[in-house]
């Protein structure tokens, strides 16, 4: 049985040229203090199950115009069952993304191995180079960090397409975090800077925080454009 909590039946938002479905997957080991899916994190069992028999109902009646399905959450790869339930779509002839805070290179390299996964997009929270910045941003005491380097690697690595992204946040991201994160990615990647969305944040008091202007975002992402060929602002 898979734990689905959400469904979102059209997204053209989720993955860059394509029309996508959305599943949602309970729980996550972050507590990032700006995450807006904090009822998803923190009280899951409030949502009900949303069985995968009417999940592929919609699918197989719209396979004309969904070109995949993204697997989000939560964190995914918490969940042992994921590489079957990324099989279960590809199965129905569907592409599969998957977003992940990249806390899991084991599971993370084990789908992109047995070809279960079409594109990974991975949150960066802060430079891997700075421990005390990352754990902040994730909201976590003590946090492998290698784990996350090994992820890196592992997308940098890889013959599937990929993007690394960062919510930029006013007090928590300067230009040059932005600068970090850009080196450790690698010049051939792809840069997601996302704005953050002061919305239903985990940490109440993350709602006060107002966002960075459009127009910084894309100055930031010009510095990136130094060290990274492909960068984009989103949101």
């Amino acid at each position: 049985m898979f734990n689905i909590k959400g469904f979102i039946k059209t997204s053209l938002v989720d993955w860059d040229g394509k029309i996508t479905s959305v599943i949602f997957l309970p729980h996550c080991n972050f507590r990032c203090p700006f995450c807006h899916n904090k009822d998803l994190v923190l009280n899951p069992n409030e949502f009900e199950n949303i069985s995968i028999e009417g999940i592929d109902s919609f699918l197989l009646e719209n396979r004309d115009f969904i070109d995949g399905v993204v697997i989000t959450g939560g964190e995914p790869t918490l969940h042992e069952n994921l590489p079957d339930l990324c099989k279960h779509f590809k199965k129905l002839g569907l592409l599969v993304k998957l977003d992940t805070n990249g806390s899991n290179p084991e599971m993370l390299r084990y789908l992109i191995k047995q070809k279960l996964v079409d594109y990974v997009a991975m949150d960066i929270k802060a430079p891997v180079s700075d421990a005390k910045k990352y754990h902040i941003s994730a909201g976590l005491d003590n946090l492998d960090i290698e784990k996350i380097k090994k992820s890196i690697d592992i997308l940098k690595n890889t013959n599937i397409e990929s993007e690394f992204r960062t919510t930029i946040v006013p007090g928590l991201h300067t230009v040059e975090d932005v600068i970090e994160i850009s080196k450790s990615i690698g010049k051939e990647s792809r840069f997601i800077l996302q704005n953050f969305s002061p919305k239903n944040t985990l940490d109440d008091k993350f709602t006060g925080i107002k966002p960075y202007q459009r127009e910084e975002l894309e100055k930031m992402a010009m510095v990136a454009k130094k060290y990274v060929d492909n960068v984009k602002v989103r949101g």
